[in-house]
């Protein structure tokens, strides 16, 4: 049986946060490469190693920031573009939520001490990826429940 889906005119609330996400991990990228001019580290490290860079830890905190950022972007767009055929305001504030935060946290990673992204960047995340499954699961329930009925 074919399926259609009609999007609320909200979903583009939903599309529009996915289109600040990626401006936000171009932005990260240009930092990552402004990093490895001034710590010079060349293409293809894709780390420095401290016994040949004194500023390796550093450089490493740029990348490891944008790095994080990049695992986890897949599962975030998942959640945000699923959640948001049900949720889709929950689910772009979320988003917004969850960009704004993933910001704070390469912010604070990119100081060249790990421990900054904790103190709002890590929570506001989780927290608002927890709300993102949420709303993917109750999609997700609702069409099974819709076809048992």
């Amino acid at each position: 049986m074919a399926a259609s889906i009609e999007l609320p005119k909200e979903y583009g609330y939903v599309v529009l946060v996915l289109v600040a996400y990626a401006f936000l991990n171009f932005w990260m990228s240009f930092q990552v490469g402004k990093a490895r001019k001034k710590y010079k580290v060349l293409y293809p490290t894709m780390y420095a190693v401290e016994s040949e860079n004194k500023d390796a830890k550093l450089f490493n905190c740029v990348q490891r920031g944008h790095q994080n950022s990049l695992e986890m972007m897949p599962m975030f767009f998942v959640m945000l573009l699923l959640g948001g055929l049900q949720h889709p305001t929950i689910a772009a504030g979320l988003g917004g939520l969850y960009t704004a935060a993933r910001f704070f946290y390469f912010k604070g990673y990119a100081t060249g001490d790990p421990r900054n992204p904790m103190k709002i960047g890590v929570r506001l995340s989780a927290l608002a990826g927890v709300g993102l499954i949420c709303c993917t699961a109750s999609f997700g329930i609702s069409l099974v429940v819709r076809e048992t009925l």
